[in-house]
């Protein structure tokens, strides 16, 4: 968001994924069925069944999710155990709810965001530098989504596909992520 909105703050990007910028006023679209598949949670989370069964599952609810999201990956306990700490935050829930009701208009946003969120519904080009990767086994967002993003970048762009790799590249994919920052750093 800041290097679209204010590209003077932003020397260069690094997006994992394309372009991220959402535009929640078009949210109600239907996608593909298979993509709508892929959106399984974020449809149980708007539900109160939802928001309840996070709370109460939140450990097996993000397990899952991150071998969806990363089939490839086989991450050990000790590093599932490292993250899954912060699942334990009283605001865990809540946070994670409003996120993904607020992302397709059912929960409000900040009023005082609401000028920002208007720009950003505009999809506006980026200009500054910019490598996109995105992981050839990514479970939420296929790689073949970004193929079509160039469009959206007015500036030098790149896009990588991962081999391997889903949804978590800098876990998966650390050196990769590292090699683009470097690339791009003055």
């Amino acid at each position: 968001m800041v290097a679209a909105q204010w590209p003077e703050r932003a020397a260069a990007l690094v997006s994992i994924g394309g372009y991220n910028i959402q535009n929640i006023a078009k949210s109600a679209t239907p996608a593909s069925a298979e993509q709508e598949y892929r959106f399984w949670y974020q449809w149980y989370f708007h539900t109160e069944r939802g928001r309840v069964g996070l709370g109460a599952n939140r450990r097996e609810i993000c397990r899952l999710l991150w071998r969806l999201w990363s089939p490839n990956w086989r991450f050990d306990e000790a590093s599932y155990e490292r993250t899954a700490k912060s699942f334990d935050n009283p605001d865990f829930v809540p946070v994670v709810i409003h996120s993904y009701r607020h992302r397709y208009g059912a929960a409000p946003g900040d009023p005082s965001l609401e000028a920002i969120e208007e720009r950003l519904a505009a999809q506006p080009r980026i200009a500054v530098p910019t490598i996109v990767l995105h992981g050839a086994a990514d479970g939420v967002d296929p790689a073949a989504d970004s193929e079509r993003h160039a469009r959206h970048f007015s500036g030098p762009y790149e896009r990588r596909l991962i081999p391997v790799a889903g949804h978590f590249l800098p876990r998966e994919a650390p050196l990769e992520v590292v090699r683009a920052v470097r690339e791009l750093s003055p």
